[in-house]
C-alpha cells in the first residue's frame, strides 16, 4: 500500500467516526424534540381549560365591578343629597337659632340684672351660685346717700 491509499483509508474512517456522531446526535435530538411535543401537548390539555377557568373568573370579576361601580355612584348620589339636606337645615334654622339664643340671652342678662339689686337687699349668694353684683367684687355704687 502506498501512502496515499492509507491516508484514503484513515480520511474514510474518520469520515465514518464523524458520521456515526452526527448520526448519534440526531438520534437524540429526535428523541429531544418527541418529548418536547409531548410536553407541549400535555400542557395544552391542562392550559386550555385553565385558561378557561380564569376567563369565566374574569368575566365574574367584571360583572362584580360593575354592580360595585353602580353601588358608589348609588352612595355619592345619598351623599350629594345629605349634603344638600344639611345645607337646607343649616340655612333655615341657623340664623334662626342664632337669634333665639341671642334673645334668650339678652332676656337673662337682663330679668339677672333687674334682679340683682332686689337680691344686695337679701344675700349675695342664693343657692351656691353668686350673683353678678357679688361676682364683680363690689364695684357697684350701693346706692347714693
Amino acid at each position: 500500500m502506498s501512502g496515499g491509499e492509507v491516508a484514503g483509508i484513515l480520511v474514510a474512517v474518520f469520515w465514518a467516526i464523524l458520521v456515526s456522531f452526527i448520526a448519534l446526535a440526531l438520534v437524540r435530538l429526535a428523541q429531544t424534540l418527541k418529548a418536547a411535543t409531548r410536553l407541549v401537548s400535555d400542557i395544552s390539555e391542562q392550559a386550555v381549560p385553565l385558561l378557561a377557568d380564569a376567563s369565566a373568573t374574569v368575566r365574574s370579576a367584571n360583572h362584580q365591578l360593575a354592580r360595585v361601580d353602580s353601588i358608589t355612584a348609588d352612595v355619592q348620589e345619598v351623599t350629594a343629597n345629605a349634603s344638600a339636606l344639611s345645607s337646607t337645615v343649616s340655612t333655615a334654622f341657623g340664623g334662626p337659632l342664632v337669634k333665639v339664643a341671642a334673645f334668650s340671652y339678652g332676656v337673662r342678662r337682663a330679668i339677672g340684672r333687674k334682679a340683682a339689686p332686689e337680691a344686695q337687699q337679701q344675700s349675695t349668694v342664693l343657692a351656691g351660685r353668686t350673683l353678678p353684683s357679688a361676682r364683680r367684687g363690689g364695684r357697684r355704687t350701693r346706692g347714693k346717700g
